[in-house]
């Protein structure tokens, strides 16, 4: 069964990553809805900003939990498929004894 990794900007502009084994445009709109108590309810409305597949949950569940742990700017040069960006942000944190 097909997992996904999603990242929802919120209105308040912050990032919410969660992951989900349901087609992924319903749980956009259980998210839109107000559906998914927590977080996102309280920040509405969100936008869909980035997403991945995976052919086991399992996999999803790990990249959601590494990508919950990234920094803001990590986030956004996802986001934005800056993949120079993300290991350098990688290699600054390592540098500095923090997760990336």
């Amino acid at each position: 069964m097909v997992a996904h990794v999603y990242m929802l900007r919120c209105a308040d502009g912050s990032y919410y990553v969660g992951s989900t084994r349901k087609p992924l445009d319903e749980r956009i709109r259980e998210h839109l809805s107000g559906a998914v108590d927590g977080y996102t309810a309280r920040r509405l409305p969100v936008t869909l900003v980035w997403a991945n597949s995976f052919e086991r949950h399992t996999d999803a569940f790990d990249v959601e939990k590494q990508i919950k742990g990234w920094s803001r700017r990590k986030k956004e040069a996802l986001i934005c498929g800056d993949w120079d960006a993300i290991q350098a942000f990688s290699r600054s944190y390592q540098h500095h004894g923090r997760a990336g």
